[in-house]
Order: C-alpha cells, then sequence, then structure tokens
C-alpha cells in the first residue's frame, strides 16, 4: 500500500527569514493524521535567508539528520565542535541526554536543506555528531547510502533500525530496494517527478509504503534529474 503525501498538503510556515514545509507536526503545526510514520518523527524542508539563521536551542533524545540541498549552513554546539555543510553533506546529529547548537546561514546566498528527525532506539544516550559528504556521482542512478545503524559504506551512524538512501536518478532511469518482512518505507521527493511501484510523486510529495516487497523507482522528470531520499523502516 503507497499513501500519497502531496505537498500542498504539508503544513507551512513563512517567517520572512525561515520558509518551511512540514511532512509532519512540528512546532505550531499541528495534524493528528500525521504525527510521523514509523520511527520517522520530521522532515522539514526549510528555505533560510542569507545571514539569519537558528540561534542556541536545545535538543536531547532524538536522532537528527541534514541534508544539505543548496547552498551552506554554519553548526555550532555546546560541546565545542564547528562545522559549515553544504552541497551533498549530511550531519548526523545523536542528541541523547541533551544538547545545545546553533544552525546559522552565513553565506551571501539562501540555504535550502531538509531536516529530518529519527526517533532513537533508546534514551539517555551520549550526544555526539557525525558529517558525511556524497558527492553527485554517488547518487547519480542509485541509491546511495547515507546513514545506517551499523555505518556500513561511509554512511552516518543513526541509532535506530533504520537506513536512509538518496539519490540522483535521470529520466528514464530506475533503481529497485527490496524490503524484508514486515518492512516500510518512506520516499520524500526533493525535485523532478517520480513513479513508485505505479504510484506518481511529483516535487515535494512523500510516500508512505507498507505491505510491499520491493520498490521500483523510476524518474519520470523530462530533461532533469529527480533528486529524492528514501527511508527503510521497521
Amino acid at each position: 500500500m503507497i499513501t500519497i503525501r502531496p505537498t500542498e498538503e504539508r503544513g507551512h510556515a513563512n517567517h520572512g527569514w525561515l520558509d518551511t514545509y512540514y511532512s509532519f507536526s512540528f512546532s505550531d503545526y499541528y495534524d493528528r493524521e500525521h504525527m510521523g510514520f514509523r520511527d520517522l518523527r520530521v522532515i522539514n524542508e526549510d528555505r533560510v535567508s542569507a545571514g539569519r539563521g537558528f540561534g542556541m536551542h536545545p535538543h536531547r533524545d532524538m536522532e537528527i539528520l541534514t541534508y544539505i540541498i543548496d547552498g551552506e549552513l554554519s553548526h555550532r554546539d555546546s560541546m565545542g565542535r564547528g562545522a559549515t555543510l553544504k552541497r551533498n553533506d549530511v550531519q548526523r546529529m545523536s542528541a541523547g541526554t541533551g544538547v545545545m547548537h546553533s544552525e546559522v546561514n552565513q553565506s551571501p546566498d539562501p540555504v535550502h536543506l531538509l531536516q529530518i528527525w529519527i526517533l532513537p532506539e533508546a534514551e539517555g544516550l551520549d550526544p555526539s555528531y557525525e558529517d558525511r559528504s556524497f558527492p553527485a556521482e554517488e547518487k547519480r542512478n542509485r541509491l546511495r547510502l547515507i546513514a545506517s545503524p551499523d555505518g556500513r559504506d561511509n554512511s552516518a551512524t543513526i541509532n535506530q533500525d533504520a537506513s536512509v538512501y538518496a539519490s540522483l536518478l535521470d529520466s528514464g532511469k530506475s533503481v529497485e530496494l527490496e524490503l524484508r518482512s514486515g518492512r516500510h518505507a518512506w520516499v520524500q521527493l526533493i525535485s523532478g517527478q517520480l513513479d513508485v511501484n505505479g504510484a506518481k510523486l511529483d516535487k515535494g510529495d512523500g510516500a508512505a509504503i507498507s505491505g510491499e516487497t520491493a520498490l521500483r523507482i523510476a524518474s519520470t522528470s523530462g530533461n532533469g534529474a529527480a533528486e529524492f531520499l528514501t527511508f527503510d523502516l521497521a
């Protein structure tokens, strides 16, 4: 069964410096029918203006992935760590017992990103961070693993039985993902158009998938590539 989460039905907030779309309930947006999917709790599509961002704020007991679509985002945290993320970069933050951090766009151009929250397998874990870069050629016409519970294939390591893949799929190309018995999936389309086991997705759409043994994901984007993330979930 595939259930489409249309882009136009997502929550939306525009604060001037931040233009954001919520796939699931978050902040002032509440929809009891969309509180997450399996262990996937948040997918926010954020656009942050130049010179603006999120000041120091707390997190705890959450696995947080930042996926940069375009632009740059600088991160600072209460453990004294700092990094600037760019296109094709992914940051994994295990908030665990608690961490304070800031995320600011210090560049002269807007930054476009996905902020993803996944429920951890246990509470009270030690906070930690990890940055990874996945060049476009590694994602081209394949499912590139970017996060997993065991860090295989140089992916970021998350504290949950979930695997996250990124792809840039040229028009007419397809990829396949086998789903073990009892597994579920979510596909989040960033740009372009997709056919997922016959279901049609447009830019910004998500798809909740249950009861399928495999996914065949095909790009129907015309001359451009479709960029998307796929989550394999327990």
